[in-house]
C-alpha cells in the first residue's frame, strides 16, 4: 500500500499573515507537521502542497530543508494541486493535514491507517463528526477518487478545501472517535491569540514528556479562555464572519440595522461587510465579487451602488462644506422639487431616516387631531409608538414585515395606543376605529399583496366621513413603480405621505409631504435634529430624482420585475413547485408552498452564495439588474428548484440538515 502525505499549506493567510512560520518551540507549525509525519513509517512521500505566488516559495526550501518534497501550484484551484500530486506519485491513499494544525498526532493518524488495511474504506477521518480537539484532524482517502470527479461537479468551495467532495461521492467511510468528546476545544493556528496558546501546550508536553493518551487526558481538562471561535472556523468562514464575531462583542447586535445581520440571510458564510460596491456588484473583505440580487441596501439603490453622476454631485457638494451655521439651500430645492411633483401637498419636512420620518408624522397628525389613538398596517419602524402595538399581544406585529419583534423598554402606558389591522380586512379596519377611538390610519399603500375590493379608496372615504387622517408610508415603495408615491397608481391621496429609501440612492434623506392645513401643526409642537440640516442628502435627492426622471427608472425596473416574476412562475412550473409569486413589479418576492420552506429559503441562499450571488425569495430591482445578469441568476435559481422538486417527491429533507462549514456542491 503506497501512502502520501499532503501538508496544505500557504503563508498568504488574511487572517494573520505568515502564520504557519512563526516559531512555536525551536519549530515552525510546518516543520513541527513534517517532524510527525515522518514517525509514521507507513508513509512513502510528505509533500508540501503550496501556491505558486512569491511569498510561498519559501515552503519550498522548508520542504527541501527536512528532506521531503513540495508542489507549487494554483492559488484558489487547491484541489487542482491534489490531482497533480496523485499523478506524480500514485498512492493507494492519501493523506490530507492542514499546516494551520502543529498539534497534529501522528498516534491518531495511525488508527486511520490501520482501519483502512484491514476494512480498506474509501475514507477515513475524525471529524464526522468530530469528538477530538479541533487541530488533531486528520483525512485520508482513496486515491482513485480524485480522478473520478468531473470538473463541472466542483464549486469554488470544493475547489479551495478539497475533501468535502470527495467524502460525499466516497461509498464507503469511517470515523475514528473519542471516548471524551472535546471537538468545542480549539487547538489551531488563525491568529496571534492561538499562536500564545500552542506555545503554552508544546512546552507543556515538552517539560512532562506525556505520551499520546496523556495528551488525551490533558485536553479533557484544558481550559482555553480564548477560544472565541467555533469548530472549523478558519475552513469556512470568511474575514467578514470574523469581523462579525467581534462586532457582536461590542456592538449590541452586532450592527445598527437587523435587515443587515447575517442570521436574516444564513449564518457562518454570509460575507457580512462589504468594502466596494458599483451596480449591483459588491466586493467583500476577502475581495469576493457578488451580483446582489436580495435587498439593494434595503431598497435604497434604485439606480445602482456608486452611482456615478449621484456621487459626483454630491462630492462636489462636499468639497464646499456639507454643514455650517447657515442652512443648506438644497433643503429648498429638494421641498420645491417634491411638491412639483406631488402637487396634491403644499408642505415637507425632511429627515434622515424612515424611522425618523414615521415618528414626525404620527407627532404632526397627533398635534392636528384630538383623538390620539392609531390604527396601523405594515411596518413603520423601531420607535416606541409603533412597538406599543405588541403591548396588548406580542404577536400584533407578526403580520407586519417583521415577526417576534422586543418591546422591552416600551413605556407600558402606551398600551392600547396603537392597533393593527390587516391588510385588505377594511370590516376589521371599521371595528377598531369604532371601538377604540381611532385619529389616525398609517399604512404602506402596498406591498405583497395587491388591494383588493377598492380597499384603499373605502379607507379614504371613511377617513373623510369620520375626520380621521390618512397616512401613507411609502419609504420602501415610492419611486419604485411610478416618478413619486405609488399612491399615483391607485388614485388614492392620503392626508400625510412619507417617501424615503430610494430617494436619496443610497444617501440618508426621507421627506414627509402634506397639506398645508396638517403640516402647519410642525410648528405647534418640537421637530428638530442636527443632522436633518445637513447637505448631502438633500444634493444626492435632487441629483436622484432628476436621473429616475431623465431615464424614467420606474418603468424599467418596473419590467425587469415582471419579467423576473413570469419566469419564477416559469420555472416553478417546470418542477411542478407550488409557488406564491407576489410583490411590486420592482420589488418581487416568491414563496413555495411547502411545510419545508424554511429549509428551502435557506438553501437558495446557501447555493447562491457558492454562486457569488446573493439572494434569498425577494428582489429589490436596480437599473443595473442586466438581462445578462438576471439570466445568470435565473440559470442557478433553475438548478435549485430541480433538487427541491427531487426533494418534495422523496418527502424527506433528511439531507438538507447540514453543518455550517459543509456545501452543497455544484447542481445538475
Amino acid at each position: 500500500m503506497k501512502i502520501t502525505a499532503i501538508i496544505q499549506a500557504r503563508c498568504g493567510s488574511s487572517r494573520f499573515p505568515d502564520k504557519i512560520l512563526k516559531k512555536l518551540d525551536k519549530r515552525n507549525s510546518v516543520e513541527l507537521i513534517i517532524d510527525k509525519l515522518k514517525k509514521i513509517k507507513l508513509i512513502n512521500n510528505i509533500v508540501i502542497a503550496t501556491t505558486n505566488k512569491k511569498k510561498d516559495k519559501i515552503l519550498k526550501k522548508i520542504a527541501k530543508d527536512n528532506e521531503i518534497h513540495s508542489f507549487l501550484g494554483s492559488e484558489k484551484n487547491v484541489y487542482s494541486r491534489f490531482v497533480k500530486i496523485n499523478k506524480i506519485f500514485n498512492p493507494d491513499y492519501i493523506i490530507r493535514v492542514t499546516s494551520d494544525c502543529p498539534l497534529i498526532e501522528n498516534d491518531l493518524i495511525k488508527k486511520g491507517l490501520s482501519k483502512l488495511q484491514n476494512f480498506k474504506y474509501d475514507y477515513v477521518s475524525n471529524i464526522n463528526p468530530p469528538t477530538f480537539p479541533d487541530g488533531l484532524d486528520f483525512e485520508i482517502f482513496k486515491a482513485s477518487i480524485i480522478d473520478k470527479i468531473p470538473d463541472d461537479l466542483l464549486t469554488e468551495y470544493d475547489k479551495e478545501h478539497v475533501t468535502p467532495i470527495i467524502k460525499k461521492v466516497s461509498k464507503t467511510s469511517h470515523n475514528i472517535v473519542n471516548k471524551k468528546n472535546l471537538s468545542k476545544l480549539r487547538l489551531t493556528l488563525d491568529n496571534k491569540s492561538d499562536l500564545n496558546e500552542l506555545k503554552k501546550v508544546l512546552n507543556l508536553f515538552k517539560k512532562k514528556k506525556l505520551n499520546f493518551n496523556q495528551r488525551l487526558k490533558y485536553y479533557s481538562n484544558y481550559k482555553n479562555q480564548k477560544n472565541l471561535y467555533e469548530r472549523n472556523y478558519g475552513s469556512y468562514n470568511n474575514l467578514g464572519q470574523e469581523r462579525w464575531n467581534k462586532a457582536e462583542k461590542i456592538i449590541p447586535g452586532g450592527n445598527s440595522l437587523l435587515s443587515k445581520r447575517p442570521n436574516q440571510f444564513i449564518d457562518n458564510i454570509w460575507p457580512c461587510y462589504f468594502t466596494k460596491s458599483k451596480g449591483i456588484e459588491i466586493w467583500d473583505l476577502d475581495k469576493k465579487k457578488y451580483l446582489d440580487f436580495s435587498n439593494m441596501s434595503v431598497g435604497t439603490n434604485i439606480l445602482g451602488y456608486a452611482n456615478t453622476k449621484i456621487n459626483k454631485t454630491v462630492i462636489n457638494a462636499i468639497k464646499l462644506g456639507n454643514m455650517s451655521t447657515l442652512n443648506s439651500y438644497e433643503e429648498l430645492e429638494l421641498a420645491e422639487k417634491l411638491i412639483k411633483i406631488h402637487p396634491d401637498f403644499d408642505m415637507v419636512k425632511f429627515a434622515r431616516t424612515g424611522g425618523e420620518a414615521n415618528s414626525i408624522a404620527i407627532r404632526i397628525a397627533r398635534a392636528k387631531n384630538k383623538n390620539k389613538n392609531i390604527a396601523i398596517c405594515g411596518y413603520h419602524g423601531w420607535h416606541d409608538w409603533y412597538l406599543s402595538t405588541n403591548l396588548i399581544n406580542k404577536k400584533n406585529l407578526d403580520q407586519h414585515l417583521i415577526k417576534g419583534l422586543n418591546i422591552e423598554g416600551v413605556p407600558p402606558q402606551l398600551k392600547n395606543t396603537v392597533h393593527a389591522f390587516n391588510y385588505n380586512d377594511f370590516k376589521s379596519l371599521k371595528k377598531i376605529c369604532k371601538t377604540k377611538n381611532i385619529g389616525i390610519i398609517k399604512m404602506e399603500v402596498m406591498r405583497n399583496i395587491k388591494p383588493k375590493n377598492n380597499f384603499l379608496k373605502k379607507i379614504r372615504k371613511f377617513c373623510d366621513e369620520k375626520k380621521i387622517i390618512l397616512i401613507f408610508d411609502e419609504c420602501t415603495s415610492g419611486f419604485r413603480e411610478t416618478f413619486g408615491g405609488l399612491y399615483k397608481k391607485f388614485d388614492v391621496k392620503p392626508d400625510i405621505c412619507i417617501l424615503g429609501k430610494a430617494i436619496g440612492n443610497g444617501f440618508p434623506i426621507t421627506a414627509v409631504l402634506g397639506s398645508k392645513e396638517i403640516m402647519q401643526y410642525a410648528k405647534k409642537t418640537f421637530i428638530s435634529s442636527t443632522f436633518w440640516s445637513e447637505r448631502t442628502g438633500y444634493t444626492a435627492a435632487l441629483a436622484t430624482l432628476n436621473e429616475m426622471q431623465r431615464i424614467q427608472s420606474w418603468k424599467l425596473i418596473s419590467r425587469k420585475g415582471e419579467f423576473i416574476k413570469k419566469k419564477w412562475k416559469k420555472i416553478a412550473n417546470k418542477y411542478k413547485i407550488k409557488i406564491k409569486v407576489s410583490g411590486l413589479s420592482s420589488l418581487p418576492s416568491f414563496e413555495i408552498n411547502s411545510k419545508n420552506w424554511g429549509i428551502y429559503k435557506t438553501l437558495i441562499t446557501k447555493i447562491m452564495l457558492e454562486n457569488q450571488i446573493l439572494a434569498s425569495n425577494t428582489v429589490y430591482i436596480s437599473i443595473y439588474h442586466t438581462d445578462s445578469k438576471i439570466r445568470k441568476y435565473l440559470k442557478i435559481l433553475d438548478k435549485i428548484f430541480k433538487k427541491i422538486c427531487i426533494i418534495e417527491k422523496n418527502k424527506s429533507v433528511s439531507n438538507l440538515f447540514w453543518n455550517t462549514n459543509e456545501k452543497f456542491g455544484r447542481l445538475n
